[in-house]
């Protein structure tokens, strides 16, 4: 099971024609028979596979956990965890736009140059790292008033002793679990 973009093949709904392309549970196969009120028909954008990123499952999941549960405000801080992944990559993103300071979590300084050099965070912190704590106080001097949770687990609980009083916290996955 598992949602996907599929290409209309043949149809006999009106408003999908072949060659549309929908969103739907399609799982993972080559074919899928499907009731048209199952699928959502899409715009064609190049390259596809931003129908599953930005403008997808994982676009959405970023937009709505953080403007709706995170509620960020300008000049606060947002961590990240799993920062370099599909949702976190565009939290962190989002949160630029809306005037945070965005701190990324990630694994490996290759992750941590991805963030910041080519996706604009303000800094990275690797969780590996046998100093992570020490190094995601100094990230956040001024605490943390944002936090999008991706992974759970030891990320989480250091995280939780960096939040500042009236902190927001969008549980959005359990990576470490």
């Amino acid at each position: 099971a598992g949602g996907g973009v599929a290409e209309v093949l043949e149809s006999r709904a009106p408003g999908l024609a072949p060659g549309d392309l929908v969103f739907a549970d399609v799982g993972w196969r080559d074919f899928a028979v499907l009731a048209a009120d199952s699928v959502q028909k899409l715009p064609r954008i190049e390259p596809l596979s931003r129908l599953l990123s930005v403008f997808g499952i994982a676009g959405l999941t970023a937009y709505f956990g953080l403007l709706e549960c995170g509620r960020p405000n300008p000049g606060e801080t947002l961590v990240v965890s799993a920062a370099a992944g599909s949702v976190g990559s565009i939290v962190g993103q989002i949160g630029k736009i809306k005037g945070c300071r965005v701190v990324g979590v990630a694994g490996g300084a290759a992750k941590g140059a991805l963030l910041v050099d080519e996706l604009g965070f303000d800094a990275a912190v690797d969780y590996k790292a046998p100093d992570f704590r020490r190094a995601l106080r100094a990230a956040c001097p001024q605490g943390v008033d944002v936090y999008f949770d991706n992974v759970g687990g030891d990320v989480l609980e250091t995280c939780l002793f960096a939040m500042n009083l009236g902190g927001r916290i969008a549980c959005c996955g359990a990576v470490s679990q």
